[in-house]
């Protein structure tokens, strides 16, 4: 499972797509990034599962952002937490917040919450129903982005947002395993977000079947000698956080972050000992070029 081979993906369509990414990849790399936009940071998430039955009422998304911001020091953040609408402490995950925050620029931008081929989501705090939630953002709310050549690297917490094989009318038609439930999905919610023409993100990292989180009170899964919330210990939250402390530690070819990444996973979490582990580091699909450079030359 330990990858010797760093391989992206870009599951174009048409030679348009081709065109597009090709025209993407070259562009970032060659400008520079601004520090005036790359250096932010976008963190959305909320109160992903109801861990009271356990006990505890942790907001999981929002500890994995937080977390994450333990190692990017050196970015400026903008936290879109559902916690927000009652602590008033800023912006919520609606789809007209996101939509502004990805559209002003960022280097980096994360979700961790809830997904499917064509949306992501997450839960308002001790709100676990579908009906009343924040909105999240939708492949339908891409063409609105105007974040132009302002290209952020995005990993998104949820299931299937990466899921590439999902086609138009296999979703209108709701067949087994398209997992959209009726809506049409032309192309998955990763891929729309990384080909999207005029912004979007440079590379997209995600979950191509169900993601997988640990909910509960303080453990030490990882064996750091840290009892955190569980969310934080293995699993999605722990890979996403890897990912980030990767990156901080100088790591800053995509491939070589997604590598390590990959790797650290599997010291810590054997995938031949626990066959979700497997699927974890299996499923984690990245979008973009491995050769990279984050930020540009």
């Amino acid at each position: 499972l330990y990858p010797d081979v760093y391989v992206g993906r870009l599951p174009c369509r048409n030679t348009l797509e081709v065109k597009i990414m090709v025209n993407k990849i070259i562009n970032y790399e060659k400008n520079k990034a601004d520090q005036s936009w790359f250096n932010k940071i976008v963190l959305v998430g909320g109160d992903s599962h109801d861990d009271r039955p356990y006990g505890y009422n942790y907001y999981e998304g929002e500890l994995v952002c937080d977390k994450v911001m333990e190692y990017m020091t050196d970015f400026d953040p903008t936290k879109l937490y559902a916690s927000n609408r009652d602590t008033g402490n800023g912006s919520t995950p609606t789809p007209k917040n996101i939509t502004n925050a990805i559209s002003e620029g960022c280097g980096f931008l994360l979700f961790d919450g809830h997904g499917n081929p064509a949306s992501w989501n997450t839960h308002w705090p001790d709100v676990f129903n579908w009906k009343d939630t924040p909105g999240g953002i939708k492949i339908y709310d891409f063409p609105k982005l105007r974040n132009g050549k302002k290209l952020p690297v995005t990993l998104v917490g949820g299931c299937h947002n990466s899921m590439f094989n999902v086609s138009l009318l296999a979703t209108v038609l709701d067949i087994p395993f398209m997992w959209t439930y009726g809506q049409p999905t032309p192309e998955c919610w990763s891929w729309w977000l990384t080909r999207k023409i005029g912004g979007g993100s440079i590379a997209t990292f995600g979950s191509t079947g169900l993601g997988y989180g640990y909910v509960g009170g303080p453990q030490d899964l990882n064996g750091d000698g840290i009892a955190e919330p569980a969310c934080l210990e293995g699993l999605g939250g722990y890979m996403e956080i890897l990912f980030f402390k990767t990156y901080s530690e100088g790591t800053h070819i995509l491939g070589d972050v997604w590598g390590q990444t990959v790797s650290d996973y599997l010291d810590v979490f054997p995938g031949m000992d626990n066959k979700i582990d497997c699927k974890q580091v299996q499923e984690w699909a990245f979008f973009g070029d491995p050769t990279l450079l984050i930020g540009g030359y």
